[in-house]
């Protein structure tokens, strides 16, 4: 045991190694990991349901798998709208914990819930409502149109439920825990598959079954994130005025960055249900499959996130600005490693959604040019988390407007001339990736600076 000067000098000697550069970059690594890789199941639990159902109903046929192409796409809109409740509480409760401001985190974490109740019952209510408009607007034909409006209807119900998980996720996250998240959307994804293969195919309940099993999954999830909220150190608390207004002013910036978001995979989906039933049920496998593992690189945003805004709370601007550093080169060498894993999966798994042989090939085709997006989509979700942590709403909105000036010329020409079929659309989305990771980039450097 050291005492007295020798002592002394062990801690001086301690502080030298850890002000190296070096590693101070491995210790903020071994964080970045440490949160991100819990993160993940988090992240991944609403993509998931999504890959479960795609699997499930595929063997159901093409008119099915189509019309949860329709289905789902509008969902994921509905669903991205309230994300707000997870990143803005993130962001909240993270820089007031940072501050010791305990009561005013727990009444952010309270405005989360709240709005969460009141907007998922609005919106449920909503895309009950406007389903059918909504199948047809994205293309739907008349075989398809009937399926994909059952499938609305029945998933509504489970949207408050999905936007108390999102509440409660944001609410956990923000105090650094990822792990009870992870352990929740694990549990949920587990009886989401168990459901749905009981109900469409013990049940015999078809696409329908599908939607129920999501839906009582999601109701599970809901109840185990409030469960988790209840036992936490900084608790629920009642919110004021204050909380809702301030919950609500950063979730209109978003949601309109959300809306920009969703011209994306809501045109990407019109544009394969005109190339025909096929491109529709492959475009709804790439997709599927392709977010799923892109999301996985959203893990990154997490700690990004979270790091940056409990340095800011805590009026420490040098960490914020090692943890863009190192997150963005994190997130650069994932992406490669999941554009190659992407690529090497693609001649396998569209036949675990599917026997039709026209599907899977079509499916091969848009994976392997979907591979190519995951390095710029790593960056751009990197950058996500970054500008979240700084709280600049605005700048992520604008970004999400302007980027669809990136997307929209290729996009057209697909629309316009078929040949170009699904490697066209795809390309679409990657210059739409790139475009959202210069803008970010622009805007991360200068607040850095």
């Amino acid at each position: 045991m050291l005492t007295g000067g020798r002592a002394g000098e062990a801690r001086a000697a301690e502080a030298r190694a850890a002000a190296r550069p070096g590693r101070r970059d491995a210790a903020l690594d071994r964080r970045i990991a440490a949160l991100a890789i819990p993160a993940l199941g988090a992240i991944a639990a609403e993509p998931a349901y999504n890959l479960a159902d795609t699997a499930i109903v595929g063997h159901l046929g093409r008119v099915p798998l189509a019309s949860l192409a329709i289905a789902t796409t509008t969902l994921m809109l509905a669903s991205w709208v309230a994300i707000f409740l997870s990143t803005a509480t993130t962001s909240s409760v993270a820089s007031l914990a940072a501050g010791r401001e305990h009561s005013k985190a727990a009444r952010a974490a309270g405005a989360a819930y709240l709005v969460a109740v009141i907007g998922g019952a609005v919106v449920a209510l909503l895309i009950f409502v406007v389903a059918p408009w909504l199948a047809h607007l994205l293309g739907a034909q008349p075989a398809v149109l009937a399926g994909s409006v059952s499938y609305l209807r029945i998933s509504a119900a489970g949207l408050p439920f999905l936007y108390l998980s999102f509440a409660g996720n944001g609410h956990l996250v923000g105090l650094a825990d990822t792990r009870t998240p992870l352990r929740i959307a694990v549990g949920a994804n587990v009886a989401n598959v168990a459901l749905e293969a009981a109900l469409v195919y013990g049940a015999r309940w078809g696409l329908n079954g599908s939607a129920w099993g999501t839906v009582l999954a999601q109701v599970s999830a809901a109840a185990c994130y409030a469960a988790a909220s209840r036992r936490r150190e900084i608790r629920l608390a009642m919110p004021g005025q204050h909380e809702i207004t301030t919950l609500l002013r950063a979730g209109h910036q978003l949601s309109v960055r959300t809306i920009a978001l969703g011209v994306v995979p809501l045109t990407t989906t019109a544009i394969a249900a005109r190339l025909g039933p096929v491109a529709l049920g492959a475009q709804q496998i790439a997709m599927r499959v392709w977010y799923l593992l892109a999301i996985l690189l959203d893990a990154l945003a997490v700690p990004a996130q979270v790091y940056v805004s409990s340095a800011l709370g805590a009026g420490d601007a040098a960490s914020a600005r090692q943890v863009g550093r190192r997150s963005l080169w994190l997130g650069l060498i994932a992406g490669i490693v999941l554009a190659v894993i992407t690529a090497v999966m693609a001649p396998f798994v569209p036949a675990v959604f599917t026997h039709d042989a026209a599907i899977r090939s079509a499916a091969i085709t848009a994976l392997l040019v979907s591979a190519l997006t995951q390095p710029v989509g790593a960056l751009a979700f990197v950058l996500d988390g970054l500008i979240l942590g700084i709280s600049d709403y605005a700048a992520m909105r604008r970004t999400m407007i302007l980027a669809i000036f990136a997307y929209a010329p290729m996009a057209g020409l697909v629309l316009a001339f078929h040949g170009l079929g699904l490697p066209g659309i795809w390309v679409a989305i990657g210059l739409w990736l790139a475009a959202r990771a210069v803008l970010l980039g622009r805007r991360w450097a200068v607040a850095s600076s």
